[in-house]
């Protein structure tokens, strides 16, 4: 069972929606209680830092999510998910969850300006495994990204793919069970597809 946090930061419809298509059995939690019996979770969210740190403490999710990943539980982090697995953004000033080494950074325009580039990057764009995963096991996969800023990790062993956009950015990290993503599987068709079978334990 996979259970997709809804904790009011949007996008839940279309994880849900993907999962069904692939035939995972997957439900939507409203309330920490929405929880219980999960065997994998899935943390979506689009929108900014702060507002997604508040959503997650006032919704009461913040300990019920700590609590599980602190014995183990699978976690994947979608987009805005992912970036609140690290420890703090340059978006806001709320800590974040830290569950990974890392921070997000917002692009530098210049840069992009230099590259003839726009802040977000909204779009397909190649994704290069750096390292194996289970989730990953395509090469010249394309993914569909729609984000500002970007995760730094603190350390490379926890990098699993990266991006470009003026940049090379991570694209997926990864430490033990717990597992982020900047772009958005449920809209990235097969190479998506492919992914959230893998993160579900379905055959691919």
């Amino acid at each position: 069972m996979i259970v997709i946090v809804d904790a009011g930061m949007g996008n839940v419809g279309s994880v849900a929606n993907m999962l069904l298509h692939i035939g995972a059995v997957a439900r939507i939690a409203q309330t920490p209680a929405g929880l219980d019996g999960a065997e994998r979770v899935i943390l979506p969210g689009v929108g900014a830092f702060d507002h997604g740190m508040d959503r997650l403490e006032r919704t009461g999710f913040r300990t019920a999510l700590d609590h599980m990943v602190s014995h183990g539980m699978p976690v994947l982090g979608i987009c805005l998910g992912f970036q609140l697995m690290g420890r703090s953004s340059a978006e806001g000033s709320r800590q974040g969850l830290g569950w990974l080494d890392a921070e997000t950074r917002s692009f530098d325009a210049d840069v992009l300006a230099g590259h003839g580039l726009r802040i977000p990057h909204l779009g397909w764009s190649d994704v290069t495994v750096l390292r194996p995963d289970p989730l990953f096991v395509e090469s010249g996969q394309r993914f569909y990204f729609v984000h500002g800023f970007h995760v730094v990790c603190g350390g490379s062993t926890e990098v699993v793919a990266q991006a470009e956009h003026g940049l090379h950015f991570t694209a997926a990290a990864r430490r033990d069970h717990i597992v982020g993503v900047q772009f958005h599987p449920e809209k990235s068709h097969r190479h998506g597809m492919a992914l959230l079978r893998g993160f579900a334990g379905l055959p691919r």
